[in-house]
């Protein structure tokens, strides 16, 4: 494997780290506290056991990693199911770029369903503003997360962006390594994926071409992320008329804590994910764009459309279109049984929510958002959009 010492701060770990890790998280109280929840029926002497003999980070990620995903998607979800294999080639590197729905389990799935495909896991990059513990950081450095460097000084941001760019430009060249990135810093809170044009100015940045070519180099592959329910829903509409209600709101370390378990442990229903085509070929063809805003522009949409383009859609997602804007538009598209099973989720949901001065009519609105808005946008990518 390729090494550079100037990655050190920011890279997973190498396999030869990865004995001295474990042995730093055995010694943690938190992360042993944490560990007799995730196995039960363990006691502690054989979970330190079953760590210590991990060899290297795919060992940790298929025999640990994929395990507690899975065995945690058994008991809170319906299904899942990933499809588009045909747009990845094995042994050929690539940027997946994806929409982004759960804070642990949209990478780390998306990494164990490769795995059972029989291909190499990818990494992934995290925000450092989820590293709250230091045994979290180095779950997720030996999980094959880099890290992303948030919250720094506008001084500062060039620098970072420019670093982190270099990084991944490292990894695929260098290191042959497929890298799993979100399209936003952060959720889309209510499901309207947006590829952020900031993202792909901080892409190109570490390469030593001209933005198109550094683009290209990087492969970018599309991903689309559904699920049929988001456990975290009732969450996001109570932060939306927190900060309506308080623009100086902020979420605190607690808040991103209840999240990140309250995403992992609440039901999701089905879940599908679908590798999209791969945008080089569509950035081939010839075009009068110039400049390199339009470009950014340009990318932007590409990649939009085909996260659009393969969303998996539920009932819920169509009576919420319809409630939202429709009417009956896709009323062949569910039942009455459905209209009422998703009427006693929402109204389920909207009770979780524990403000004082709760806008029952304003959290519903963006309850429902949150699962029409795929509907909204792959009718618009299809040029099939009612309104």
């Amino acid at each position: 494997m390729e090494k550079n010492a100037e990655f050190d701060d920011i890279r997973p770990y190498y396999d030869d780290e990865v004995f001295p890790v474990i042995e730093r998280l055995l010694k943690d109280s938190e992360f042993k506290r944490i560990a007799s929840i995730v196995f039960p029926e363990k006691d502690w002497e054989k979970v330190a056991a079953l760590l210590r003999s991990f060899k290297n980070k795919y060992d940790f990620q298929i025999r640990l990693i994929k395990e507690v995903v899975y065995k945690v998607v058994g008991e809170t979800s319906a299904s899942i199911e990933c499809a588009g294999f045909e747009n990845i080639e094995k042994g050929v590197p690539c940027t997946h770029i994806s929409n982004h729905r759960d804070i642990i389990l949209d990478a780390s799935l998306l990494c164990s369903m490769l795995a059972i495909n029989g291909y190499d896991t990818i990494e992934i990059a995290i925000g450092d503003n989820l590293l709250l513990r230091p045994w979290i950081e180095d779950l997720v450095r030996l999980n094959k997360s880099f890290i992303v460097k948030r919250g720094v000084s506008i001084r500062q941001m060039l620098e970072v962006s420019t670093h982190l760019s270099k990084y991944i430009h490292f990894a695929i060249k260098e290191k042959k390594e497929s890298v799993w990135i979100s399209q936003r810093e952060g959720r889309a809170k209510d499901s309207n994926d947006r590829t952020q044009e900031s993202l792909l100015k901080m892409l190109a940045m570490g390469g030593k071409n001209d933005f198109l070519t550094n683009i290209k180099e990087l492969n970018i592959t599309p991903v689309s992320l559904s699920y049929e329910y988001d456990p975290c829903d009732y969450l996001k509409a109570k932060e939306f008329q927190q900060r309506r209600d308080n623009p100086e709101f902020k979420k605190s370390t607690e808040d991103d804590l209840l999240s990140m378990q309250t995403g992992l442990f609440g039901y999701k229903g089905n879940i599908h994910f679908q590798f999209g085509r791969p945008i080089n070929p569509a950035l081939e063809k010839p075009n009068v764009l110039q400049s390199k805003n339009e470009w950014i522009k340009e990318i932007a949409s590409i990649i939009d459309k085909e996260i659009f383009l393969n969303y998996k859609f539920y009932p819920g997602n169509y009576i919420a279109y319809d409630r939202l804007w429709g009417k009956d538009f896709f009323i062949q598209k569910y039942t009455e049984s459905d209209m009422q099973t998703f009427e006693n989720y929402v109204n389920k949901q909207l009770e979780k929510v524990d403000l004082e001065n709760k806008d029952i009519p304003f959290l519903t609105e963006k309850l429902l958002e949150m699962y029409a808005n795929p509907v909204k946008n792959h009718l618009e990518a299809k040029g099939e959009s009612e309104k």
